[in-house]
């Protein structure tokens, strides 16, 4: 009896330790990010004569690299470690930002804040810490601790747009951003404790020690409600990337108020800021839905009620009252997609894949996070309209609702992931 309390106990340590350790990996990875659209506008204007589209290509290369790095990050931490895949990730994410914050041209933007940070977000953020998680966690538990893990990584987006909001006011942005750089060093101290420990895993697929990358994919894809997952994901990125990139703009040049451009860009942030903290409630609570009903009508309905969130705020005036709103109803709605996607791919695949498959998930939703920005800059230098752009993400929005109706919550047969064949 001794023995078990004694095993019990330490496991519930070491899982209480690995989702902290997770959460603050998340936490810096996403509010770090998260800073880049307050310095658009006084970056754009110091280095490219007020137009935004140069750094918001950058801002859209960081998305589709974090997508595209995604499921080569998987795949390190499934074969080499988790901590290897960590520590590659962070050391790329330092050196972005410094390149950031020395380079002054478009060149070294996109090289720094675009290739390098994204390959930083790609190995420190849900595709590698999620599936340390996901493998750490007892089976019975896996969806508590992914819920709370991805909650309380929104910390970071809640912190650091407010101090970058007040930096911002006293400080050029290349000061603001050395800031935000040291704030990465917490990342290093945790990262040590980030191992699943592979007797949480099921014995057929602990003994599986060798993954054939190809045939995993292959047969992934080849699962209709895989594909249908990757799918309505994009939506997710386009949907979060867009706002967090050219919210502080949209605010700046289109919030009816009597406020300095300066104090309704801080608006902005202070909108992404209040978002983050919703998105903990809004996570949490997606996460206990999931555990009560199909996580893919969970799914649907998030995804219904942020298109129609988009058509009430554009349908309105924009003032302060109907930013901070919209922010705390997108909020609720954030990341709250994630856990459940996650626990989906979890369900159809099993655990010892999941940083692999998961990143080919995350994969698509970069690719709409590419757009979604990339989309605002060009939209808003041509025609200083976001208009074309919000419509689509409603459109987008109600379709990804659909999919997500097909989608089948069961694992997947004859895939030979799930049951170690």
């Amino acid at each position: 009896m001794t023995t078990k309390v004694t095993t019990i106990s330490s496991d519930h340590r070491g899982g209480f330790i690995i989702v902290l350790a997770g959460s603050v990996v998340l936490a810096l990875a996403f509010g770090v990010r998260s800073v880049f659209g307050g310095i658009v506008q006084p970056l754009s204007s110091d280095l490219f004569g007020g137009s935004i589209e140069v750094f918001s290509l950058s801002i859209a290369i960081q998305n589709l690299v974090w997508g595209l790095a995604q499921p080569g990050f998987g795949i390190i931490a499934d074969k080499f470690g988790d901590r290897r895949a960590l520590w590659l990730g962070f050391g790329c994410y330092v050196a972005g930002m410094l390149i950031c914050i020395v380079g002054t041209t478009p060149l070294a933007q996109h090289v720094g804040a675009g290739v390098l940070v994204g390959m930083g977000i790609s190995g420190t953020a849900f595709g590698v810490v999620l599936a340390v998680v996901g493998r750490a966690a007892p089976e019975d538990k896996r969806s508590r601790y992914l819920g709370i893990t991805s909650a309380m990584g929104s910390t970071g987006q809640v912190i650091l747009p407010l101090l970058v909001s007040w930096l911002i006011e006293w400080l050029d942005w290349r000061m603001t951003l050395l800031i935000v750089t040291f704030a990465l060093a917490p990342m290093a101290l945790c990262i040590p404790f980030l191992r699943a420990n592979v007797r949480n895993l099921s014995q057929t697929t602990a003994s599986a020690e060798s993954i054939s990358i190809t045939r995993t994919v292959r047969k992934a894809f080849g699962h209709s409600s895989y594909t249908l997952l990757s799918a309505g994901f994009f939506v997710c990125g386009f949907h979060l990337a867009f706002i967090t990139a050219h919210l502080p703009n949209y605010v700046q040049n289109f919030c009816v108020s009597t406020a300095s451009a300066a104090e309704l860009r801080a608006l902005g942030l202070q909108a992404l800021a209040l978002a983050g903290f919703a998105n903990i409630f809004g996570t949490l609570f997606a996460s206990y839905l999931g555990t009560r009903f199909p996580k893919p009508y969970v799914l649907a309905a998030i995804y219904a009620l942020r298109a129609l969130a988009i058509l009430i705020f554009i349908s309105l005036p924009v003032t302060p009252a109907s930013v901070m709103i919209f922010a705390l109803i997108m909020g609720a709605l954030w990341l709250s997609t994630v856990p459940l996607t996650s626990a989906l791919v979890l369900t159809m695949f099993g655990p010892r894949a999941m940083g692999t498959l998961f990143g080919f998930v995350f994969l698509s939703h970069q690719l709409g996070g590419f757009a979604g920005v990339w989309l605002g800059g060009v939209f808003f230098d041509h025609y200083a309209s976001y208009d074309q752009v919000w419509y689509l993400a409603i459109v987008l929005g109600a379709l990804s609702a659909f999919a997500h109706l097909l989608v089948q919550e069961r694992a997947a047969p004859r895939t030979g992931l799930a049951y170690g064949e």
